[in-house]
């Protein structure tokens, strides 16, 4: 029959009738379009499929298709008390070096059956998160914890600007006069403008879209150990920032103090 040797040892394989993982998960997310990874995951182990939830989550990533939390709108600022307003002093200005300007603020974060709010406080020399705290309360406890955080690892100097919203969590006495106690400029926005705010509203922007919507918090301690993880570990130390020149925060700062010990 003129055919080769090798064709007597040759067994057809059976045919897979089941698909790829990745085209199961269009078919889920198709069917289930408010589906998260955890739910896809699910699906898949009862339609006898062997996958974890980590390759899901990367499937889905890579594919667009991670599930968008409806953004209702939370505020988290409220202007309306009688407690002292202090002037702009962040308009403009351009920081030369670390400790010159801080600015703070803070978001919702959306669990299960609540919202949790998240304090942080970056350095705009560096954009590094410096410190933050997160909590189910909006009290002045809140904002109080995310400055104990940054003071627990900066020692600014006399004169350091502190920049924030109009809110009354940063007007209260027992955050002023914290500020005040470690020689901070108080500075605050003007009415209504969140663009007096801009950094903030980057970062915040950043937390987001890179951790906050991918994820599906089922209570504040997950919250709270994952968002740490992108703060810490991902922002500061691997995310290259565009206003750096792509470089992380944290090499940033040893850059800069490179450049300071280094004599001219």
């Amino acid at each position: 029959m003129d055919l080769p040797r090798s064709s007597a040892y040759y067994v057809s394989s059976p045919i897979k009738d089941r698909l790829d993982p990745q085209d199961k998960i269009e078919q889920i997310v198709l069917e289930y379009p408010r589906y998260g990874y955890r739910r896809v995951t699910a699906q898949l182990q009862r339609q006898g499929v062997n996958v974890n939830r980590k390759r899901v989550l990367r499937l889905m990533k890579a594919s667009d298709l991670l599930c968008r939390p409806l953004k209702g709108f939370v505020v988290t600022t409220d202007s309306h008390h009688r407690l002292p307003i202090y002037p702009n002093l962040y308009q403009n200005q351009r920081p030369t070096r670390l400790d010159q300007i801080w600015v703070s603020d803070i978001t919702y974060i959306r669990l299960e059956n609540e919202f949790v709010y998240l304090a942080v406080i970056l350095d705009v020399c560096s954009r590094k998160a410096i410190g933050w705290a997160l909590s189910s309360s909006l009290e002045a406890d809140l904002t109080v914890a995310a400055l104990q955080s940054a003071l627990r690892h900066r020692t600014p100097p006399s004169g350091c600007i502190h920049h924030s919203d109009r809110g009354v969590q940063y007007a209260s006495h027992a955050y002023t006069d914290l500020l005040k106690q470690h020689g901070f400029r108080i500075s605050m926005s003007r009415k209504g403008n969140p663009y007096d705010n801009a950094t903030m509203e980057s970062f915040f922007k950043t937390l987001k879209s890179e951790e906050v919507y991918l994820t599906d918090y089922r209570h504040v301690k997950e919250a709270r150990q994952q968002i740490r993880h992108f703060i810490e570990q991902v922002y500061n130390q691997k995310r290259l920032h565009s206003a750096l020149g792509y470089v992380p925060p944290v090499e940033y700062e040893l850059q800069y103090k490179q450049r300071a010990r280094t004599p001219t």
